[in-house]
């Protein structure tokens, strides 16, 4: 059986878009499910803590034992169980009617873990293609991710105003064809040869390389710096700069997207030295963060908010580029170890914001402070909420500056 790279590509860009889907479908669901279930916002911010803690746990899996797995069958059975998953998440008003939380915690299992065997998986099979350029071909796969969410939350609002919230099955529905697509293209193909460590011990081996363990925090501020805006940015407008909800979701979600998107197009198309890139983007994104949160004009913070998702654009995609450069060998271990780096750091800078948020409300003198600087005890904990969020990428900065000194001196070398 040869090898068909156009299918396999088609089929990942898929599963990249699933995880668009998965991503971010319970967030533009919270107040449908708040509003016809009655279920508390607590539960609802659960639901996204189950999505990335579940990935997660197949991240750290994956890292020490994929030599245990299959991995063309793996890679098979992926898309289907993310397909599962959704169908059962749209299913449970209707087969679990008297605990519909619960029906929707284990829909949101399944589906997770579709997308974590995606992430562990797509990006070692898209990097074991042959390629011209495979820098810009893990730039493209990641873009769709991008492109992915834009499409998303378009197809969401547009559905949700024209038909109403009492059809969101229906939408969830639709977009469960996609990993059913990603099924069928991945069916009958034949999988590139991904290296795995012969055993545990050989995982725990190449944890003594301290330049893997520098990737890996380089990979968990990319992630934090990225998904923090992307989490935070809609509630952020609203809250702080005054923006109605539905502009705040717009221009928080999508355009935040937008710019993510076009970042990881451009340097799949015309991109070139990734390292120089992604120190560039964390300065970006520093200054992004500190406009946001210090600015009290709205369409500055917006524009800010926005240009984020340009600034962090290469921050993952780009260290998986970093890492398959410097762990040319490393296979599903390295993958699989960068992804559990990334979506820690997607967990924890986000819930690292609501944390001072909250805390700042609860100072005492926060009233009176706030009251000096002209805003409401929310507003200003949302402020230095945003300003601790500045400090991934502003500590990625000094991170980011060794990786390319590192790289900048190999290349005079060679």
């Amino acid at each position: 059986m040869q090898l068909n790279i156009k299918r396999l590509k088609a089929a990942c860009y898929s599963s990249s878009f699933t995880m668009s889907v998965v991503g971010n479908l319970s967030p533009l669901l919270f107040l449908t499910f708040r509003e016809l279930y009655g279920i508390s916002y607590s539960l609802l911010g659960t639901l996204v803590l189950i999505n990335f803690v579940t990935q997660l746990s197949i991240d750290l899996i994956f890292s020490f034992f994929s030599h245990k797995f299959n991995i063309p069958l793996t890679v098979k059975l992926m898309p289907c169980i993310g397909a599962v998953g959704l169908l059962f998440y749209g299913l449970t008003p209707w087969i679990m009617p008297n605990n519909i939380y619960l029906g929707l915690v284990i829909g949101t299992v399944i589906f997770s873990l579709g997308a974590g065997l995606a992430e562990v998986l797509i990006s070692p099979i898209i990097a074991a293609l042959p390629a011209d350029d495979p820098d810009r071909e893990m730039s493209k796969l990641h873009s769709v991710y991008a492109w992915g969410v834009v499409f998303f939350v378009v197809i969401f609002t547009l559905f949700i105003r024209l038909l109403g919230r009492d059809l969101w099955q229906w939408l969830v529905f639709g977009f469960a064809l996609i990993p059913l697509t990603s099924a069928l293209l991945f069916s009958n193909a034949k999988m590139p040869k991904m290296e795995t460590p012969d055993k545990v011990s050989g995982a725990l081996n190449q944890l003594k390389n301290k330049t893997l363990w520098l990737c890996v925090i380089a990979i968990f501020l990319g992630g934090a710096s990225e998904v923090t805006m992307a989490q935070w940015a809609s509630s952020y407008l609203e809250q702080s700069l005054g923006i109605s909800k539905v502009w705040g979701d717009i221009f928080g979600v999508a355009m935040f997207a937008v710019t993510l998107g076009i970042g990881r197009t451009l340097y799949s198309k015309i991109g070139k030295n990734i390292t120089k890139v992604i120190l560039l983007g964390s300065i970006g994104a520093t200054l992004c963060y500190l406009t946001a949160a210090v600015s009290d004009i709205a369409i500055i913070g917006l524009l800010a908010c926005a240009f984020t998702g340009l600034c962090t654009s290469m921050m993952w995609p780009g260290m998986l580029m970093v890492a398959t450069e410097k762990f040319p060998h490393g296979g599903v271990f390295m993958f699989a170890l960068m992804a559990a780096g990334g979506d820690l750091g997607a967990s924890v800078g986000p819930q690292l914001v609501g944390v001072i948020t909250d805390a700042t409300m609860e100072i005492p003198g926060a009233l009176t402070l706030a009251a000096d600087w002209g805003l409401s005890p929310e507003q200003l904990g949302m402020k230095l909420g945003m300003l601790c969020g500045m400090l991934f990428p502003l500590i990625g900065i000094f991170i980011y500056s060794i990786l390319h000194k590192q790289r900048k001196k190999k290349t005079l070398e060679s």
